[in-house]
């Protein structure tokens, strides 16, 4: 962490290990500090709209003169970037398209060819997370990292001298520990980054603080007022699910279990997992059978044609027991949403998206951007389809919680600012 960020200090959090903490008073939509990445890389699906050094989204990027594959605003940003780009230009030309690190290797890569191996002074490590606990991860990840380091080897050995196994390997368990998306106003990611900083800050399902992205500096502002002695808290996962699902998924990426008021009194539960009214309510049997289907099938990814019979097939049979607000039913309407928007067929997208907003409304924290990025695609749909005043209040009603999440003078919000006026 920095020296000093003004209002902010690093403590030690009972429970948790090193944390940050509040030491005047910040409002709500606030701007608590901003955070330089330590290293980052661009979404290669991401090249040909963004920067690859800022992440800047514009039209007319300049090509990188030899790969022919990454994109600039200009000379100074090409330069800028050349340090870390210089890793895998040439790798690029010489594998064409069979060029495929994962981002985890990119950053492990970067990281590297820093010569920032005290990853003990760059990353929060959480307490459960040691060299000791990596010979006891479960299969599937041991094979993760092995395909990692062989990616790494692969695509990297001409540039940079690899530290001993156990080093990369405790590289790699951090950075997929402390990494962070970095996402657009609707949600679409844009990359992954390492931020120090950032990184400091703890996790809660009841979250007082949201991280956002300018280019690829985060940001981080209060969702809730703020007291001196306040430790801050953001959120490692989606919040949309139940108690026993959000801590699998921090079991899982993160090693640790939450406990804070929300896990402990579960009180959005019985609404998340709200049951259809029937004549003869679902016996607990079959309530237990249908959650079991509904895990499993969250977890399936087939191609878009197949998801799409997927999802219909799933909202059939879990709707005989589940309303429509049940966060399972809630999951599969928002990938349905995502594949009539893939196949061009908006009204269909716009039926989805019309039966997820109001209960994500309800069951998301203030200021979610789950909740934004809902009106930003619905807004903008709407309009594609003429539908001027449902559009507009779409955007506005996204633009509302934006000016919260990204500040009000944010690029997205100029841009939609913008957006809205042309409408009238």
């Amino acid at each position: 962490m920095k020296e000093s960020i003004e209002g902010i200090e690093r403590f030690v959090s009972p429970g948790k290990g090193r944390g940050l903490r509040v030491t005047k008073p910040f409002k709500v939509g606030e701007l608590l500090f901003a955070s330089l990445p330590y290293t980052y890389v661009l979404t290669a699906s991401e090249r040909g709209s963004n920067c690859e050094f800022c992440f800047t989204r514009k039209e007319g990027l300049a090509k990188c003169g030899k790969c022919k594959k990454a994109l600039y605003c200009n000379v100074k940003c090409q330069k800028g970037d050349w340090a870390m780009h210089k890793l895998e230009c040439g790798a690029m030309i010489a594998y064409g398209e069979n060029w495929c690190p994962s981002e985890s290797v990119r950053l492990v890569a970067r990281i590297i060819a820093k010569q920032f191996l005290s990853v003990s002074l760059l990353l929060s490590i959480p307490p459960s997370l040691c060299l000791s606990d990596i010979d006891d991860v479960d299969i599937e990840k041991r094979e993760m990292n092995e395909g990692d380091i062989a990616s790494l080897h692969q695509f990297y050995s001409k540039n940079l001298d690899f530290p001993s196994k156990t080093a990369v390997l405790t590289l790699f368990s951090q950075v997929n520990c402390n990494g962070f998306t970095v996402e657009d106003e609707e949600l679409s990611k844009m990359g992954s980054a390492v931020y120090p900083d950032v990184a400091l800050v703890n996790h809660s399902c009841c979250p007082n603080v949201i991280v956002t992205y300018k280019g690829n500096v985060a940001e981080v502002r209060a969702v809730q007022d703020m007291t001196p002695g306040e430790e801050v808290f953001t959120s490692y996962i989606d919040l949309l699910y139940p108690t026993a699902d959000r801590n699998e998924r921090l079991r899982d990426a993160y090693y640790f279990t939450c406990d804070c008021k929300e896990c402990k009194t579960k009180s959005k539960d019985k609404l998340k997992l709200k049951v259809r009214k029937r004549n003869k309510p679902p016996a607990p049997e079959e309530i237990s059978s249908m959650m079991r289907y509904a895990r499993n099938t969250i977890k399936e990814f087939p191609p878009p044609g197949e998801l799409m019979e997927m999802c219909q097939l799933s909202l059939d049979k879990m709707g005989e027991v589940f309303e429509d607000s049940n966060v399972y039913m809630l999951h599969m309407m928002y990938q349905a949403m995502g594949v009539c928007l893939y196949m061009g067929d908006w009204d269909e997208a716009i039926r989805y998206g019309e039966k997820v907003l109001k209960p994500y409304s309800i069951l998301y924290p203030p200021y979610s951007m789950n909740v934004a990025s809902m009106y930003l695609k619905l807004g903008r749909l709407y309009l594609g389809l003429e539908r001027k005043l449902s559009g507009i209040d779409a955007l506005k009603k996204a633009m509302a919680i934006m000016e919260v999440a990204h500040g009000k003078d944010h690029q997205y919000l100029i841009e939609l600012r913008k957006e809205i006026e042309m409408q009238k």
